[in-house]
């Protein structure tokens, strides 16, 4: 009897993607909330850290005399949300499975998806477009050696001169295209790389074709995020510690409606790689 070849390995597909509706947007955030209210201690914690890293971003910048730069750094801080979320994503896929959630345990599950690494690496590198784009529009609008002791002196240039205003009004315009293009690269694929083995490539082309699929819906969902965040960081950032997990684990169960379940290999398959 001669050896059989080994079967061909069965090409890997990629993520089914389906059109959410504003229900199921309502659906998700009420999820979240259950979630929540199921691990109070831990959700709440996530948010407490990315409070009070917004906190030290704004002592550093005032501790450093460059308290201009606080707002742009305030509005950049929200693009690191989704990467400061993935542990709230791990916390709602645990709970679905029955499992404890613990420091420990999430912290060995996310350091063990490197590709969740590259993705943090995407989010990063818009962070730091978006910081050079303030620093080079200040340049251009209110001067190369543009330099405000204090930050309502800053606030009283851009909001009462011509330059000044041209400054916010393109810095917003193009902060708003960053936050587009950073929103459809991740609002799937950090979960994405939580639950199933996929590389951080096919995960941003997932997140697009689910944007592209849903655009009413998904657009509405990026605008209450944004709303959301503004509001919450307000009162000294304080706000974040119960938006961001809310946020975060909503995230987690619109993923679930956006991507199908993973297709299992059919039983005559199995049995003939078996062969």
């Amino acid at each position: 009897m001669t050896d059989m070849p080994p079967p061909a390995a069965l090409p890997r597909r990629d993520p089914i993607v389906r059109p959410v509706t504003v229900n199921d947007i309502a659906e998700a955030i009420g999820a979240g909330l259950r979630d929540l209210q199921a691990t109070p201690l831990l959700s709440l914690g996530f948010g407490a850290l990315y409070a009070l890293g917004g906190l030290a971003i704004l002592f550093s910048v005032t501790a450093l005399g460059m308290p201009y730069l606080a707002y742009p750094l305030a509005a950049g801080f929200a693009i690191m949300g989704p990467f400061v979320a993935v542990g709230l994503y791990e916390i709602s896929r645990r709970r679905e499975q029955g499992l404890r959630a613990t420091p420990g345990g999430l912290w060995r599950t996310v350091r063990s998806r490197s590709e969740v690494g590259w993705m943090a690496f995407v989010t990063l590198f818009i962070f730091i477009i978006w910081m050079y784009q303030v620093r080079l529009l200040m340049a251009l609008f209110l001067g190369f050696n543009a330099n405000f002791a204090t930050l309502p002196q800053f606030i009283n240039v851009v909001l009462t001169t011509q330059e000044g205003l041209l400054f916010l009004a393109l810095g917003n315009v193009i902060g708003a295209v960053l936050s587009v293009i950073l929103f459809s690269l991740t609002v799937v694929s950090f979960p994405l790389l939580l639950d199933r083995d996929v590389d951080f490539i096919t995960a941003m082309i997932t997140s697009v074709r689910a944007v592209v699929t849903s655009p009413g819906p998904l657009v509405a969902w990026a605008l209450v995020i944004v709303m959301l965040l503004i509001v919450s960081a307000l009162p000294a950032f304080l706000g974040l510690i119960f938006t961001l997990p809310v946020l975060g684990h909503a995230t987690w169960h619109l993923y679930r409606r956006i991507v199908a379940p993973e297709e299992q290999p059919a039983a005559s398959e199995e049995a003939g790689a078996n062969t």
